[in-house]
């Protein structure tokens, strides 16, 4: 028998009731481009923890409706040993996958957006169509962890319609990862195509920056205990001793850091979607600089920036000479 959210629209994740052994979620939000898959392929290399990459997309781009069939492994999704296994899961008996992942991604599109965050917040599953994907998602995540015997599934989707999602799930105990990037080095990493991803002007990007920051500031506002701000400038900065933070919010030990220094040994992974950087393996090395976006954007497109980007940039320590300082956004986030 499928374990349902309850229908008070309350989920029961925190208190692990309902039949589910309780489960973590680390869930990285914020907008693209912020690091969030080395982070997570880092984590990947921990015993007990599994990175997704952004679960959001599985069904999108097994359909062959996405830009991106492909896992971390180098298979297609509806080939891998892992998803191929997940896809089947809610299926309506008779229904072809693409008929189901159409399902699926009407109701993300209906209850789960960005635009949704605030609303799912407030009235958690208030209708039959959040309920219906609150319900995969929760047989999703545990039968992920049973697969792989993962006691902590990190997500990097970003969507913070999903990841206020979370805290109603039968069995899930959120915790999430606020994420951030100096918007112009955003800028300048969407202004050009890479691989599988399209480009975005420096309007368009920052517009999703602002918007996305300030939804995932609702939700982390909302859990602080269970809660962390983290820029990547200070991820690329200290990298080994991000991880030990990671770590200690999810209650792990730290002896399980798998970094040295700088360096960290990455096998492959299944992640769903992500930085094409995800297919890369072997010895990766953390470099501690992040300033391409000085030379790599014109004044126009900084101006835009600027204007688009604030007070949020100031409020995160983004000064105009693009130095984070530091102090001030500890400050400001913590809590």
């Amino acid at each position: 028998m499928t374990n349902t959210p309850s229908s008070n629209g309350r989920g029961t994740g925190a208190d692990g009731v309902g039949g589910r052994t309780p489960l973590k979620v680390l869930c990285i939000t914020g907008w693209c481009r912020n690091g969030s898959t080395i982070i997570g392929n880092i984590l990947n290399e921990i015993p007990d923890f599994f990175h997704v990459g952004e679960l959001h997309f599985l069904w999108k781009n097994a359909a062959g409706r996405g830009v991106n069939e492909a896992c971390g492994c180098g298979l297609k999704l509806v080939e891998c040993p892992v998803w191929s296994t997940i896809l089947p899961i809610g299926q309506p008996q008779g229904s072809t996958l693409v008929e189901h992942a159409d399902a699926v991604i009407r109701r993300q599109l209906g209850s789960v957006r960005t635009r949704h965050t605030w609303q799912v917040l407030g009235r958690g599953l208030h209708n039959e169509q959040i309920r219906a994907h609150a319900t995969l998602m929760t047989d999703v995540y545990h039968a992920i962890a049973a697969r792989r015997s993962a006691r902590v599934i990190v997500d990097t989707t970003k969507i913070p319609g999903e990841s206020a999602l979370l805290e109603h799930l039968d069995g899930i105990v959120p915790y999430y990862v606020h994420l951030v990037r100096d918007p112009r080095a955003v800028a300048q990493s969407w202004s050009k195509p890479k691989e599988y991803v399209y480009a975005m002007g420096p309007g368009k990007s920052t517009g999703y920056w602002t918007g996305f920051n300030l939804a995932a500031r609702a939700i982390t506002k909302r859990y602080p205990q269970r809660s962390m701000f983290l820029r990547y400038e200070d991820f690329i900065a200290d990298p080994a001793g991000t991880i030990d933070r990671l770590l200690r919010l999810c209650d792990s030990t730290i002896e399980a850091n798998p970094m040295t220094d700088r360096t960290v040994q990455l096998h492959t992974n299944h992640t769903v979607t992500g930085n094409p950087d995800r297919f890369h393996t072997g010895a990766t090395v953390i470099r501690p600089t992040d300033d391409g976006w000085r030379t790599g954007l014109s004044k126009s497109a900084l101006r835009t920036v600027a204007a688009l980007s604030w007070p949020l940039a100031r409020r995160y320590g983004y000064g105009t000479a693009g130095v984070p300082a530091r102090d001030a956004t500890k400050s400001k986030e913590r809590g």
